[in-house]
């Protein structure tokens, strides 16, 4: 306690408030395959939508139903958690883009001014005009007539430094972001007046220039002077120079006009180049570009969009339609693909990260190895000899002379010396190769299964957690007995939620549904006895939306999603069956007609199937609740194992506030305080008869006291279903008293 010395007035606040909190008991647990998605995660799904944007639609060619009873059961909560099993095999799905250099002209005005051709410059008097004409990679040209653009010689100083002279060009022709074909690109680590490039990559792309001074006009002559126009060599980034017709003299005093050709650096899918290997952020099926049935587009696939300057956009496309936009520059930003929990970084302060797509590895090298890209620029220097060409086209505008040199191969070098004008090749790259993780019977069940010896638990294993407040869980549509073992122990064990099977589709008869449930058929060899688990039988009919025709649906799927009903319209202490709340409004038919004679064979003498029954006028309904206990108790009932699910979360979820605290008389009033409201608002909801909570020195003694244990027992008369009806009717003579 403080202590209180001066005179004054404090207040002390006490919290004897406690109650039990609310818990949701219609969260429902689903494992199964899907053709997209996380795996091995237990994600959250809240609605339809949601699930199909997370893990995609539901299709006949996935294993097992998990997705359609997913879609099924979200109609009655708004709560559950889907896990994608995966087995080895595995695969995401990728696709390999190509990288190229854009066509680049180096521009300097050395040469402006003066009085004879290669002169010193003299003065800034005199002003010059491009004619420019670009292709794309197809070799299409971009304008229908060149381009022209005039640089005012007021822009233009005396010198050749890069300083001044890349702002003038940047100020007419446009700047990195211009949307145009054409743009300039400074940069003064070279100095150099300025870059002129060419807006697309690769080897058919190409980049014409013809320079002109005031003075000379449209003339072929050097009378007055010229500008130099330096070819860009796109695999190293070098300024050409020396040899085969192309020295600095040649350039300096004639070529007024220049054709400059992109390149590629090889094909990201061959031995001989390089490219991003982008990849779908989870492996499956659904991530492979397609054609569905209507001839719609489904699956992934990335465009690239090459736009002016060093820039170029990554756009995402899913179904055909463009989800996604990175804008790229690997001059500004060199290492805008990061690893896989990063995804994309566009260089922004954002962060922005795709949420279809990783993209952090580079293929490259003869051997087409697979290294990690952590600066995509830099990793050039490493790639080695390309199979690449440099070709220039050049006219002397004096002679009309037309020349053309070809350089290669050549080596692409680090930044700074090369792969200067680098960009992803324009066209749009289909992902391919993706598979679901589903194979043999083994794999398959491993998946499911999964494993809780990990750092994560993987599968089913991932229900395995409170937090996550599992009341209900399946696997539709996969019958297998390991699987359903596994899931059956499982919520034994952690005595969170309730596990419902069904017997295989077209199991046979009802003989063979119940020899199926004692261990006696060929694919169950062991009987099912546990009060944690319900068996649900036969399949039923239903039209799948998806597939636009008529399917057997796993019965476990309405058995699920009729408790969540029950839940939204009752309690989960009530039967999830008969007419009001067992009756099937989807399915159109059962595969088994069952009579009151089968039914009584199902039920009774140990036999423990909850039929579904088609019922000329009522329609089908669940006509069962019996859990697969053999022995009679009141847990041999679903609704009591689900009330019991259901208290024992309410009880630790109230009760752990009180864990260190002193145990005596106090704690153990408070607790009561906590239980009884609670088992009484139970008891006025018709879940219980009758309860009592002892938690006193009769229950906590000396030696569980000594031991730091604090015992609380609770003692319930859960209620029971009225699942038999009987009328007794007598028929008296005419004069018996019957009473009032």
């Amino acid at each position: 306690m403080p202590s209180y010395v001066s005179p004054g007035v404090y207040v002390i606040e006490k919290d004897f408030s406690q109650y039990a909190p609310s818990v949701n008991s219609s969260v429902v647990g689903l494992v199964g395959f899907a053709s997209k998605g996380p795996t091995n995660k237990a994600t959250l799904i809240t609605s339809p939508n949601r699930l199909i944007d997370n893990f995609g639609f539901p299709n006949e060619n996935i294993e097992g139903q998990a997705l359609e009873g997913a879609l099924e059961i979200l109609e009655t909560t708004n709560s559950m958690y889907f896990v994608r099993a995966a087995g080895s095999s595995a695969a995401d799905a990728s696709a390999s883009i190509d990288f190229g250099s854009c066509p680049a002209v180096a521009v300097s005005n050395a040469y402006i001014g003066t009085a004879a051709a290669g002169g010193s410059p003299a003065n800034n008097s005199t002003s010059y005009m491009f004619r420019i004409q670009v292709t794309d990679n197809q070799g299409t040209s971009k304008f229908t007539t060149p381009k022209e653009f005039t640089v005012a010689s007021s822009t233009w100083t005396v010198d050749s430094n890069a300083s001044s002279q890349g702002p003038a060009l940047k100020k007419v022709i446009g700047g990195a972001l211009q949307t145009g074909h054409v743009g300039v690109h400074f940069d003064t680590a070279t100095n150099a007046s300025g870059f002129i490039t060419g807006r697309y990559a690769g080897s058919g792309a190409s980049l014409s220039i013809s320079a002109y001074s005031g003075i000379v006009g449209f003339t072929p002559g050097i009378t007055n002077g010229a500008m130099i126009l330096a070819a860009v060599n796109p695999a190293s980034g070098t300024v050409s120079g020396g040899g085969a017709g192309i020295g600095a003299a040649s350039i300096n005093k004639h070529a007024s006009s220049l054709t400059v050709y992109g390149s590629q650096y090889g094909s990201a899918s061959s031995t001989s180049g390089f490219g991003y290997l982008v990849e779908s952020l989870y492996p499956g099926t659904g991530y492979n570009l397609g054609t569905k049935s209507n001839g719609d587009t489904s699956g992934n696939s990335i465009t690239i969009n090459n736009i002016n300057g060093e820039y170029f956009d990554v756009i995402v496309n899913e179904d055909g339609v463009a989800q996604e936009t990175f804008r790229v520059s690997l001059v500004q930003y060199k290492n805008f693909i990061e690893n896989v929990t990063a995804g994309i970084n566009t260089g922004s302060t954002s962060n922005l990260r795709s949420g279809v797509i990783k993209g952090n590895i580079i293929a490259s090298g003869t051997n087409f190895a697979v290294n990690e890209l952590s600066n995509f620029v830099n990793q050039v220097s490493s790639l080695g000899t390309q199979g690449t060409h440099l070709q220039i086209t050049y006219k002397y505008p004096d002679t009309g002379a037309v020349n053309q040199a070809v350089v290669g191969p050549t080596t692409v070098g680090a930044y700074g010396g090369g792969g200067r004008f680098v960009k992803a090749i324009e066209g749009t790259y289909g992902l391919i190769g993706g598979t679901n993780g589903t194979g043999s019977n083994s794999e398959n069940d491993t998946a499911l299964i999964g494993d809780a010896t990990g750092a994560t638990k993987t599968g089913m294993q991932a229900f395995d957690d409170d937090v996550l407040n599992i009341s209900l869980a399946a696997v539709p549509g996969y019958t297998r007995e390991a699987v359903q073992n596994a899931l059956i122990t499982l919520a034994e064990t952690s005595q969170n939620f309730m596990a419902v099977v069904a017997p295989p589709y077209a199991v046979g008869s009802v003989q063979d549904a119940i020899d199926w449930t004692n261990g006696l058929a060929t694919s169950r060899s062991s009987a099912i006895n546990n009060t944690y688990a319900a068996i649900y039988w036969p399949w039923v009919k239903v039209f799948s939306v998806h597939d636009g025709i008529d399917r057997w649906f796993d019965p476990t799927i309405f058995a699920l999603r009729q408790m969540a009903y029950t839940d939204n319209v009752s309690d989960p202490w009530f039967a999830p069956a008969g007419f009001l709340r067992g009756r099937l409004t989807k399915p159109s038919d059962v595969e088994v007609r069952l009579n009151q004679g089968d039914r009584d064979s199902m039920y009774s003498g140990g036999n423990v199937v909850n039929p579904i029954v088609n019922f000329v006028q009522q329609g089908i309904t669940i006509f069962g609740q019996r859990t697969t206990t053999r022995n009679p108790s009141a847990l041999d009932r679903v609704n009591v194992r689900r009330l019991m699910i259901f208290l024992r979360k309410v009880i630790l979820q109230s009760t752990r506030q009180f864990v260190f605290e002193p145990n005596d008389e106090i704690l153990w009033e408070q607790i009561e305080q906590v239980l009884n409201p609670f088992l009484d608002d139970i008891k006025r909801r018709r879940g219980i008869i009758e309860f009592r909570v002892v938690c006193d020195e009769s229950t906590n003694t000396p030696a569980r006291v000594d031991r730091n244990e604090l015992w609380c027992k609770v003692l319930l008369k859960p209620t029971k279903a009225a699942e038999i009806l009987i009328f007794e009717i007598n028929l008296t003579n005419q004069s018996a008293q019957l009473g009032g």
